[in-house]
């Protein structure tokens, strides 16, 4: 198509991203707002407080969302992965720190821009509007989770969302998973100690659940049925 940017035919997120409630025309409208940016390892997007100038598609990597505590400390709020929508429209402020995990590619518009193409199509104003109650619902679930799931269910449920969102399976089943986050960031994350985390990995990796490449980073599981036993007991 005439005007349609090589990016967006080879976009890795096009089926799953926002713009997969766009045709090809309109998707070559928003394309010509649009640009490229990878933001290395561990390289902050933007900081709690910025005006905001900008959102963006996740193309690949991942990102931490953070708030800051009444006595200064950081709070892993969230986790973005290839295919989530980065950033507050309709707002001139941001209210979290957004933080690059991994190196991260992002598909990213002028929040000015942005907020045009949404009034031009409604169909993707309300796939917007559709991913926004489904992570506040997201949240709401971390937070009951956190006060009603033991330290065994959290992580098991933690492995199964990453696997979820980044995992490759192979052909024999097993589940190879790049864990975004180091075990401090899991345990601040889910609400536990770094030791706890360590120990609860330590029982899925003896029961024959997971196993560890190298590090803490690159973890494969075995058994998804052994993790998801314990992630969902009244299944």
């Amino acid at each position: 198509m005439s005007g349609f940017p090589q990016r967006c035919l080879d976009c890795l997120v096009r089926d799953t991203a926002l713009c997969s409630s766009m045709d090809d025309q309109e998707l070559a409208t928003l394309s010509e707002i649009g640009r490229r940016r990878v933001v290395h390892a561990g390289a902050v997007v933007n900081w709690a407080g910025d005006a905001s100038t900008s959102c963006a598609n996740v193309v690949s990597g991942a990102l931490k969302l953070t708030a800051s505590t009444a006595d200064g400390r950081e709070q892993i709020v969230g986790l973005l992965y290839p295919g989530d929508f980065v950033g507050q429209i309709f707002t001139d402020q941001t209210s979290l720190t957004i933080t690059s995990l991994v190196d991260t590619d992002l598909c990213v518009f002028p929040r000015a821009g942005f907020e045009r193409v949404l009034d031009e199509h409604p169909r993707m104003e309300r796939m917007l509007l559709e991913r926004t109650m489904a992570s506040l619902q997201e949240a709401q679930g971390r937070m009951l989770s956190l006060g009603r799931k033991s330290t065994r269910e959290r992580v098991a449920s933690f492995l199964l969302e990453v696997a979820d969102r980044t995992g490759s399976r192979d052909e024999t089943g097993t589940i190879r998973v790049h864990v975004p986050i180091s075990r401090g960031e899991m345990a601040d994350y889910l609400g536990m100690t770094i030791e706890t985390v360590s120990r609860q990995l330590t029982l899925f990796k003896t029961a024959g659940a997971i196993t560890y490449a190298r590090g803490d980073r690159d973890c494969t599981i075995l058994d998804r049925g052994h993790l998801e036993a314990i992630a969902f007991p009244d299944r």
